[in-house]
């Protein structure tokens, strides 16, 4: 009786466990390759699913993310015969886990070498100065003939980077050398301009300062004639005016030569040593004599 009921156990126990082995859960990302005798018989993605033991089995596990391979410098000979050394990183990922099981044997190792041979080729074309200032043009060609190559083997390149360029030390010192003198030459061109535009400020700060010292000279002598001018113009107004009211009030003959006179007595007293009288003052003696006996005859009150 006791015999029964441990084989009943061990069949219970080997059913578990074939159960257990048999279910499968696909995580996120990820996809299985099955095989039912030995053939190809599905894909299994992201959930649960059972293998039937003893005749399926799980040919190849796949990660569905995108993945990068940084690949060792690789040597390359350029157009112009120079040797350098090349590194390159692939972005890549699985769009046919069945293509990569089947199509491919070591399939990153398959991806190495090409990018090798993909980055020779590329390169013999190009001379030295082109490979180190193409980088998009050699990332471009590579990943557009990585991914033709690679898609019979359910594989999508994504990007392809150069990630460094690496030429012989004796070209990299004689690029040192150009570099630096290039340098110096583009300080020396600034440092000339800068002092060619220093000097032309300096030129047109002096033009601009004669020119207003011109300016204002001129400005000076405008309003000094215009002074003058007009203090002409008063004097001659004012003497206008004084004739004027000179003949309104209707001055006579000897009230004009007593003017006269007083003028000449002003004249008088300068350093003049000849003094020209003029005919009609020569009877300036004789209105004075009448005048006086006018003033004699007239009775004072």
């Amino acid at each position: 009786m006791t015999t029964p009921l441990y084989f009943l156990a061990a069949l219970i126990i080997i059913v578990l466990l074939v159960i257990a082995v048999s279910v499968k859960i696909v995580a996120q990302a990820r996809a299985y390759v099955i095989e039912r005798l030995g053939a190809y018989h599905q894909t299994w993605e992201t959930g649960i699913h059972f293998l039937v033991p003893f005749i399926d089995r799980v040919a190849k596990q796949t990660s569905l993310k995108e993945q990068v391979i940084d690949f060792a410098p690789q040597p390359v000979i350029t157009k112009d015969n120079v040797t350098m050394q090349i590194d390159t990183v692939v972005y890549f990922q699985i769009t046919d886990p069945k293509l990569l099981a089947y199509g491919v044997e070591s399939p990153l190792k398959a991806i190495e070498n090409l990018t090798a041979t993909t980055l020779r080729n590329i390169i013999g074309d190009l001379e030295l100065d082109q490979t180190l200032t193409s980088r998009d043009l050699i990332n471009t060609k590579m990943r557009v003939i990585l991914d033709e190559a690679t898609d019979p083997w359910g594989i999508k390149v994504n990007r392809v980077e150069v990630k460094n360029i690496m030429p012989p030390q004796d070209i990299r010192d004689a690029m040192e050398k150009q570099m630096r003198a290039e340098r110096e030459r583009r300080e020396s061109i600034i440092r000339a301009e800068g002092e060619k535009r220093s000097s032309i400020l300096l030129a047109e700060g002096e033009k601009q300062s004669a020119i207003l010292r011109a300016e204002a000279a001129k400005e000076s002598q405008i309003r000094r004639a215009e002074g003058e001018a007009q203090a002409i113009i008063s004097v001659q107004g004012a003497t206008a005016e004084g004739i004027s009211l000179i003949k309104n009030a209707g001055a006579d003959k000897a009230y004009l030569t007593l003017q006269s006179f007083e003028a000449l007595k002003e004249v008088s007293k300068g350093q003049a040593t000849k003094i020209i009288i003029p005919s009609d003052l020569q009877g300036i003696a004789g209105l004075m004599a009448s005048a006086a006996e006018l003033m004699e005859k007239t009775p004072t009150k």
